[in-house]
C-alpha cells in the first residue's frame, strides 16, 4: 500500500487532524433534531464551509461528514435509501474543502444498534453493514478511514474486518473513554490497543471523552500497551449551557492547545479535537503542533 498518509506518520511527522462536526454544524444553524449527515443534501455549502475553515486552520487531515452514515444508522433517519449518495456526496464535498492542501478522511461511527449478546445485531451484519459504507468511501476517492468513538470492541472488531475487506487503505481505529479509561462497556485503552494491533490497523486512537486529564490517562496506558502510532482528539473540556439555553464547552482555544506537547510525548501522531472544537481552537492546537 503506497499511501502518503502513512508516509508522513512513519517519516515521524506530527500531523494536525480536524474538530468537532456536529457542535460546529449547530452553531452554524443545524436544526435540532437533523444530524450533520442531513445537510450533506440539504446544505452542502455549510458542510464545505466548515471543513474549509479547519483546512484554514491547519488541519492536514478532515474527515467526512459520515459519522452517522452507515445504512443502519441512516435507517434512524429514514435515509437509508440515500446511503451511497450521502457517502459519496460528503467525500465530494470534503474534497471541495481541502483543495489538495489536506487529506480526507472517511469518518465511520457506531451504528446505534447493540451487538449480540446485548442486542439482536448479529457481527456478521454489522461487519457488512460497515463495508459497505467503507466500500463508498474508498470508492470516492478518501485517503484513509477513520473508524472513531468506539466503545464495544465487537463492534470495533466488525468494523475494523468490514474496512478491510472492502480495500486496501490506511485504517485508524479510535475508541471513546467515557467512563475515565475505560469505556462505557469497561474497555480499557490496553485491551482495545492490544486487540486492534492484533487485527492489523495502522493508527489507534482515542476521540470524544470527557475531561483532558482523562483523555491524556488513556492515552498514556494505550501508549505503554501498543507500538503503533496514535491518533488523538480529545474534547473541549465538557458541555454546559448559558441562560439563553446555547451549548457551549468550557475550555478556551488557549486551554486546549497548552497540553499538545504532553499529548506528543505520550506518543500522539496525529492531534486534534472532537465536540466542542471549533476552528479556532483547531488553530491553536496546529500552531502548538507545528512548533513541537
Amino acid at each position: 500500500m503506497t499511501s502518503k498518509f502513512l508516509e508522513r506518520i512513519q517519516a515521524g511527522e506530527k500531523l494536525v487532524s480536524d474538530g468537532a462536526t456536529g457542535s460546529n454544524l449547530q452553531q452554524r444553524g443545524l436544526p435540532v433534531g437533523k444530524s450533520g449527515e442531513n445537510w450533506v443534501l440539504e446544505n452542502p455549502d455549510g458542510i464545505v464551509a466548515l471543513a474549509r475553515d479547519f483546512v484554514e486552520a491547519g488541519s492536514d487531515v478532515i474527515l467526512t461528514c459520515t459519522f452517522g452514515a452507515s445504512r443502519l444508522h441512516l435507517e434512524h433517519m429514514e435515509l437509508a435509501d440515500k446511503t451511497e449518495e450521502i457517502n459519496r456526496t460528503a467525500v465530494a464535498l470534503a474534497k471541495k474543502a481541502a483543495q489538495g492542501t489536506a487529506m480526507v478522511a472517511g469518518s465511520i461511527g457506531p451504528t446505534g444498534a447493540m451487538l449480540q449478546p446485548y442486542g439482536t445485531l448479529s457481527a456478521e451484519d454489522a461487519e457488512a453493514t460497515f463495508a459497505e459504507q467503507a466500500r463508498f468511501l474508498i470508492d470516492a476517492g478518501v485517503d484513509l478511514i477513520v473508524v472513531e468513538t468506539m466503545f464495544d470492541l465487537g463492534e470495533a472488531t466488525a468494523a475494523v474486518k468490514g474496512v478491510r475487506s472492502a480495500g486496501d487503505i490506511p485504517l485508524v481505529c479510535s475508541f471513546s473513554y467515557d467512563r475515565g479509561t475505560k469505556t462505557m462497556m469497561g474497555v480499557t485503552p490496553t485491551k482495545a490497543g492490544k486487540v486492534l494491533e492484533a487485527l492489523g490497523v495502522d493508527l489507534v486512537g482515542i476521540n470524544c471523552g470527557r475531561s483532558l486529564d482523562e483523555n491524556l490517562a488513556a492515552l498514556k496506558e494505550l501508549r505503554g500497551a501498543i507500538s503503533l502510532p496514535l491518533w488523538f482528539k480529545p474534547n473541549a473540556g465538557l458541555p454546559a449551557t448559558n441562560s439563553m439555553g446555547d451549548l457551549h464547552y468550557d475550555l478556551t482555544p488557549e486551554m486546549m492547545a497548552a497540553p499538545v506537547p504532553e499529548w506528543a510525548a505520550a506518543g500522539a501522531s496525529v492531534m486534534g479535537g472532537c465536540c466542542g472544537t471549533s476552528p479556532q481552537h483547531l488553530a491553536a492546537i496546529a500552531r502548538a503542533v507545528k512548533s513541537l
